[in-house]
């Protein structure tokens, strides 16, 4: 991995962006960390020696106000999500649109200011973090899933438009619970690891879609 390389996790916070800004930061990348709040990311960036930046991934503003005060980022890894769960015909509308803005949306804004950066260098990752519910809608989970859907949609897509011009795609569907040193659960080092596998990958063998899920997960 070659050093000065930025890796920017959007969504930063505990779990899995904090494990991928560990890996990114001892494999010799910069990192940037984007989040709502910045107060929950203090111990991540003396950890890490990133950059902290406060943005909502679903303003259009932020988002280009975010990318403007950074390098080019060699690997983007979206990772918010947000969910309301209920009865079908009980669910707050609001809370809905909120569902697929965080989920979804934003993920679209993301990936339209990352790729402004990448396409000139003609190289670059971009990776979107999924979930069961991208695969598998659950009962009175129909939000989650509609985002979850759309989010690995976009991926499938831009994965078509930019593998051919250098930008590497990837969509990774985490399927099982996250703990660390949990008997039965993803450990979330180990799936950061996995990103920067994939991350690492030749252009003659690149991955579109990873789903990771430890061995006791029923699928």
């Amino acid at each position: 991995m070659a050093q000065g390389e930025l890796a920017l996790i959007v969504g930063a916070g505990a779990g899995l962006s904090a494990s991928l800004a560990r890996q990114c930061a001892s494999a010799g990348m910069r990192v940037a960390l984007a989040a709502r709040h910045l107060d929950k990311l203090a111990q991540l960036k003396k950890e890490t020696g990133a950059q902290a930046f406060a943005c909502d991934a679903t303003d259009t503003a932020q988002v280009e106000a975010l990318f403007a005060m950074i390098d080019a980022p060699t690997l983007v890894v979206y990772n918010p999500s947000y969910r309301v769960r209920g009865a079908f015909l009980e669910l707050d509308r609001d809370e809905v649109r909120r569902t697929l803005m965080v989920t979804a949306y934003g993920g679209f804004l993301v990936a339209q200011a990352a790729l402004k950066r990448m396409l000139p260098r003609k190289s670059g990752s971009l990776f979107f973090t999924g979930a069961s519910a991208s695969v598998k809608g659950y009962a009175e989970s129909a939000p989650f899933a509609m985002g979850k859907f759309a989010l690995r949609g976009l991926a499938q897509s831009l994965a078509r438009e930019m593998g051919p011009k250098g930008i590497h795609v990837a969509h990774f569907v985490i399927d099982g619970g996250i703990a660390r040193n949990t008997e039965g659960k993803l450990d979330p080092e180990a799936i950061a690891k996995t990103y920067l596998d994939v991350h690492r990958q030749e252009r003659s063998a690149w991955s579109l879609e990873v789903d990771l899920r430890p061995w006791v997960e029923k699928f």
